[in-house]
């Protein structure tokens, strides 16, 4: 990523909760502190089932007296609805801001150029009063900047940055095996903790109960983590609908996310997996991708 480069991600929402009791309804339901969050310090956090299944994964900043969740637009509307089925009698509101704001990413470099920055990932500051934080799940993903769409075109010129195709982005969260496209095929498809929820900062096993809770901690306690979701790369071959990956006609895996960057569920028990094997897909060639984090 250039110091000088910069992604528009229209494929994102923004989502804000305010009121009264905005820090106790999200800190009873999602995985990670909101305890953590204020004006210096953004997180990564999910959704899960209570069977700890995922849902929804989400970016949360800090913004004026409530938060701004940082979400996929494609489940925008299935998590506003979910959260206002949790609401009951608590006093929060809940607005699809969608349409005001945008998200944009700016490299770590151009980030740590700005005043007041720190190299600590989540760390957030404002330009122009918007918060711009660097990413929570892995500092390699950059900056992200929340920004209404009425001043976009002048914070970027500000900052001196190009736009750039996001296609570049994506590869690049694909290679830090982060998914963010098509996430609602992993629904109800995989447990929270398998999608790497705590190597990406999106768990905190030392807060109160949350939806979930109790099988995401027997799942870390008991050591029954026994698969995992990694970034798929092609060798040779289509990817068709097969979704089965195979090994010496064991099944080793199953392809959740079909699209120019697939994910997969793979069996991982032990830390000796071969990052290095060729494995089948029906009738194409596919690597699994080491994360750096791993």
């Amino acid at each position: 990523m250039n110091i000088n480069d910069v992604y528009i991600l229209e494929e994102r929402a923004v989502l804000y909760i305010s009121g009264d009791d905005t820090e106790t309804f999200l800190q009873n339901l999602i995985s990670n502190d909101v305890k953590k969050i204020d004006e210096n310090n953004s997180c990564f956090a999910s959704l899960l089932t209570p069977q700890g299944k995922y849902l929804y994964e989400f970016i949360i900043v800090k913004y004026k007296k409530g938060f701004l969740l940082d979400c996929e637009k494609k489940i925008a509307n299935d998590l506003f609805d979910k959260l206002n089925l949790y609401k009951l009698r608590s006093k929060v509101e809940i607005l699809n801001l969608s349409n005001e704001f945008v998200i944009a990413i700016l490299s770590k470099e151009k980030f740590l150029s700005l005043e007041n920055s720190k190299n600590k990932i989540g760390y957030t500051i404002k330009f122009r009063e918007d918060p711009i934080f660097l990413d929570p799940r892995h500092s390699d993903l950059g900056a992200r900047l929340i920004i209404n769409l009425e001043k976009l075109h002048l914070s970027l010129k500000l900052l001196k940055l190009k736009s750039k195709n996001i296609n570049e982005y994506y590869s690049l969260s694909s290679k830090l095996g982060i998914p963010q496209k098509n996430t609602d095929k992993l629904q109800n498809n995989i447990f929270g903790i398998e999608c790497n929820l705590e190597e990406l900062n999106g768990l905190d096993f030392k807060k109160g109960c949350y939806i979930g809770q109790e099988n995401t901690a027997r799942i870390k306690l008991k050591n029954k983590l026994f698969k995992r979701l990694f970034s798929i790369k092609i060798i040779d071959g289509l990817l068709s609908k097969e979704k089965n990956i195979t090994h010496d006609n064991l099944e080793i895996g199953k392809i959740l996310i079909f699209d120019e960057h697939p994910f997969a569920v793979i069996k991982f028990k032990d830390k000796n997996f071969n990052f290095e094997k060729n494995y089948r897909c029906g009738e194409a060639i596919i690597k699994v991708i080491k994360p750096s984090w791993l």
